[in-house]
């Protein structure tokens, strides 16, 4: 079996080929540059250097008969700044992606979408509720519900058959800048506290293996929320700063006030240029309690969730093991 990648390089991306690979499927990926092609050529994947939205980068991946395309690749920036790049990522890049493995006759792909398509809603989030993301202000959010729209129309219309996973918060070893910077920050004693948003943290492993058994499902054209372990921000922050030995705050952050402080480092970063360290976007999502059923993917791809407090030890027990912790 030889299956194509996008976003191999990346936290998600890495776990899936390690579990490709485990499983004797021979992997070819698309990564942005040349250093990331040589890491990925040492563990015997085939790499293409190329952007996702160029359309013969994409074509030279599929060049070799393929079994199935799994679309991992995201641009997760929550800046307005970035929203240009951002659009041609998620939404071009997927057209494109999705382009190529219909030219070359690729029959199934998998595509890694987020909870974040369907927009922030109060009610418990379900493969039947609203999609509201492309209404969204937000651009993470509205590229996202448009590239899982493009994926979907594709596999209505029969050119392929096409498998969307929506997994929310996703936690675990391998992480160098997603959830990893709150925790080196929980280390380095500078979190300035903790926002008053929940969550549904997922086990980066469990959504790989969910992600190849997407693959190999009988079915296609269907959706699965991949959510985990419910638990508010400070719950998180606190289960990290009792692992690594730290102090944490005892009560969250007023909404409002988090609001207003990011209003006014965007108003800063309209002038300078350069991206704030916190977006009023990024706000939105701390704040928010996100609610997940996970229930239709354990019974049909045997999805599990983790403890938060495994998940968190087992994060940073690998970021211990890189160097990037204190000693406890």
């Amino acid at each position: 079996m030889r299956v194509m990648l996008t976003g191999a390089t990346g936290f998600l991306g890495g776990h899936l080929v390690d579990r490709l690979l485990a499983d004797s499927v021979e992997v070819t990926a698309v990564v942005r540059s040349q250093s990331g092609a040589d890491a990925l050529a040492r563990r015997g994947v085939r790499s293409i250097v190329g952007a996702l939205d160029d359309p013969k980068a994409m074509r030279d991946a599929l060049r070799l008969p393929t079994d199935c395309v799994f679309h991992v690749a995201a641009d997760t920036s929550t800046w307005r700044g970035h929203e240009e790049r951002q659009t041609r990522t998620n939404v071009e890049g997927t057209r494109n992606v999705l382009a190529a493995a219909q030219a070359t006759g690729v029959r199934r792909f998998v595509h890694t979408s987020s909870v974040s398509a369907f927009g922030q809603q109060e009610a418990m989030l379900t493969e039947r509720s609203p999609r509201l993301g492309k209404e969204s202000w937000i651009n993470y959010e509205r590229t996202k519900a448009i590239a899982e729209e493009l994926v979907l129309e594709a596999d209505a219309s029969g050119a392929i058959e096409a498998m969307v996973l929506n997994p929310a918060h996703i936690l675990g070893p391998g992480d160098t800048h997603n959830w990893a910077s709150l925790f080196l920050l929980i280390d380095q004693g500078r979190l300035p506290g903790a926002p008053p948003g929940s969550g549904a943290f997922a086990d980066v492993r469990e959504v790989a293996r969910a992600e190849i058994a997407a693959w190999r499902h009988p079915a296609h054209g269907e959706q699965f929320l991949l959510g985990g372990v419910q638990a508010s921000f400070l719950e998180l922050i606190q289960a990290t700063a009792h692992e690594l030995g730290r102090k944490a705050p005892a009560k969250a952050m007023p909404a409002g006030f988090i609001r207003s402080y990011a209003r006014v480092l965007d108003a800063i970063s309209r002038v300078t240029g350069r991206e704030p360290p916190l977006t009023p976007q990024a706000v939105s999502f701390t704040c928010h309690h996100l609610q997940v059923d996970s229930g239709k993917a354990m019974r049909e791809l045997g999805y599990r969730t983790t403890p938060l407090d495994t998940l968190v030890r087992d994060t940073c027990n690998w970021l211990r093991d890189q160097g990037m912790l204190k000693p406890r």
